[in-house]
């Protein structure tokens, strides 16, 4: 491990000299004053850069090495992207200034949502929300302020398929709504007869991801899409997976009246760690005159007399808009469908390889991720899924997604994404055929993995409910 910052403290250290003070003096009272003195290292300036050049090698991030971190699409972000987003002209401006003097920042921000149009089959988008799940909240506020304003105050429940990501139920229910869950079919898709058992007068929209987190694609979306409708239902399309899609199919004409992006995982933004997101929420022409207020329409903010009300101060992560927008021009249409295609192909390429050591949880072609389950595994030798998680950070890879979706027992969702070469993939699954191996041999070895990083095994349990939040000096 690292010493903290304040373990390489020296009293009377300093790595900066200021100038002599030479303004006039100003004598401050008690209450302007702090009662303790600041608690600050002192350190030099070689101390702070051998310091923080310390923490950046225990971080891994996808410019690390392999990220198949399933239902996150931890993909290579173009540098040319961040290039963008440092210019003077995107960095240097305030969002409180007039609107007359951000001109450039207007014709992106314009411009962006036209080309997510394109690539959603929407009618308009609004930039405002800051991630995925906060753009999963702004749809379904905008779908109950329709049925609001049709009267139609007896839809107070939303259907989530079982193997929806997490806050897909968190979400409906923070927007006011009972969530009702539907089982999958033995092919990993929804449930259409048990859909057609919950539908009612009194359901307000579906949420659906296609495809979904078991990878797969579900062929009955256009059925779906028609018998959520027949009710008056509406269908919230969660853009998680959209990588797997842009460019060869769009989500409007499945038939859904919402949906939004998570530009941080689609459109190549690095992410992890809380931040930094952008959650654009894109709508059919019926859910426009409900868009959050300060939605650029036309490089304008007018005002929606029908608006659910802002959802979040000013235009929204800018700089993550810039990059996404960046990325986009950067691919043009035909870019953007071949990354989803390379993205299907490594997937694909990569389950192939597996299949054969542990079994795929739903067997066939899958999109852009897969889900192993190594329950075999764990009850022939006792070692589970997490334990093999551990053994691949010795190995400089991230582990996949562990124990998600719920319906697979010891899942492992495996995402490559489009930006890994067939060398990385090649690597991965060598690994992955050698650790089948070795718990065979000597299941004791991944009991007690990693070995290499910074901090050993911890005790999971004991860290959730007792973590341990700053040192004690």
């Amino acid at each position: 491990m690292s010493q903290l910052i304040f373990e390489r403290s020296v009293t009377g250290r300093r790595g900066i000299r200021l100038p002599d003070y030479d303004c006039p003096a100003v004598n401050l009272d008690d209450t302007q004053l702090r009662s303790t003195t600041p608690r600050l290292a002192s350190v030099s300036e070689v101390d702070v850069t051998r310091h923080y050049m310390a923490l950046s090698r225990q971080a891994f991030g996808v410019d690390n090495g392999f990220y198949p971190l399933g239902s996150c699409t931890m993909k290579h972000n173009p540098k040319i992207n961040d290039h963008m987003a440092s210019l003077a002209g995107f960095t240097g401006i305030h969002p409180t200034q007039n609107l007359e003097t951000v001109e450039g920042a207007l014709e992106l921000m314009d411009g962006l949502q036209r080309d997510l149009c394109e690539v959603t089959g929407m009618d308009a988008f609004t930039l405002q929300p800051s991630a995925g799940a906060h753009g999963e909240f702004t749809g379904l506020l905008l779908i109950r302020a329709y049925h609001q304003s049709r009267n139609d105050t007896k839809r107070t429940k939303v259907i989530v398929p079982d193997s929806a990501h997490g806050t897909n139920p968190a979400s409906a229910n923070m927007a006011g709504y009972s969530v009702v869950s539907i089982p999958s079919n033995p092919q990993g898709g929804v449930d259409v007869e048990a859909l057609k058992a919950v539908l009612s007068d009194e359901i307000a929209a579906l949420m659906l991801t296609n495809p979904n987190t078991l990878g797969l694609f579900d062929p009955n979306i256009a059925q779906i899409a028609d018998l959520v409708h027949q009710v008056g239902g509406l269908l919230y399309y969660d853009g998680a997976n959209l990588n797997a899609i842009m460019g060869q199919v769009r989500p409007g004409d499945m038939g859904f009246d919402v949906v939004h992006l998570n530009l941080h995982k689609t459109f190549s933004t690095p992410h992890g760690g809380g931040g930094p997101g952008s959650g654009p929420v894109g709508v059919k022409g019926l859910l426009m005159p409900f868009l959050p207020e300060g939605t650029l329409i036309d490089k304008t903010y007018p005002k929606l007399p029908k608006s659910i009300g802002r959802m979040r101060s000013y235009f929204g992560n800018f700089l993550v808009n810039v990059r996404a927008y960046t990325y986009i021009q950067s691919l043009g249409g035909e870019g953007l469908a071949e990354a989803s295609f390379m993205a299907v192909l490594n997937a694909n390429y990569l389950m192939e390889r597996l299949k054969a050591h542990y079994p795929v949880a739903y067997p066939g072609t899958c999109m852009h991720e897969f889900v192993l389950s190594l329950q075999d595994l764990k009850d022939s030798t006792g070692v589970r899924a997490m334990d093999l998680c551990k053994a691949m950070l010795d190995n400089g890879i991230h582990p996949p997604t562990m124990y998600f979706p719920l319906i697979v027992h010891e899942a492992l969702m495996i995402e490559p994404t489009e930006t890994e070469s067939k060398e990385t993939l090649d690597d991965f699954a060598d690994m992955m055929i050698g650790f089948k191996e070795k718990a065979i041999s000597d299941p004791d070895f991944f009991k007690n993995a990693p070995y290499t990083t910074p901090v050993k095994r911890v005790d999971d349990v004991l860290a959730a409910r007792k973590p341990i939040l700053k040192a004690s000096l």
